[in-house]
């Protein structure tokens, strides 16, 4: 079985970071996902959006998240898809359904041009190892 999902969009607020009790960080963010096309009877330009819940269970992955975006930002993602249920205050179940980010095949990659300092971050995948981010000035080859 498979159970991977790959998206790209813009994050609609910028993204929460929180730390466990364990001392490890999450991160949620949510991006828009956007199609567009033109009515074939009318000719009018439309567009859909739907929204992708994101959460980021990696330290490596949360410093980058935490650093580098913000509301607006465009991004890749790639990882599993996970439904929650939980009771609400009013005792009825609700449910959502996240992408998460964990483990050695999740991956985000960052597709704004320069973000503030200069350094371009186009095209460069964040990787999931639990590092506190010092080689994110690396240059990546490819």
């Amino acid at each position: 079985m498979l159970n991977k999902c790959c998206f790209i969009g813009n994050l609609g607020r910028d993204p929460e970071i929180r730390i466990t009790q364990a001392g490890s960080k999450v991160g949620n963010f949510s991006i828009a996902c956007s199609e567009s096309w033109k009515d074939k009877t009318t000719g009018e330009k439309k567009e859909k959006t739907e929204w992708v819940r994101v959460v980021v269970f990696s330290d490596g992955l949360c410093t980058i998240v935490e650093r580098y975006l913000k509301k607006g930002s465009k991004v890749y993602i790639e990882g599993k898809m996970q439904t929650r249920k939980w009771a609400g205050t009013d005792g009825v179940e609700k449910y959502t359904t996240e992408i998460v980010l964990q483990g050695f095949d999740a991956k985000m990659v960052m597709l704004d041009g320069k973000p503030e300092g200069g350094q371009s971050q186009s095209n460069r995948p964040a990787d999931n190892s639990d590092n506190s981010g010092a080689d994110l000035d690396d240059e990546v080859p490819w």
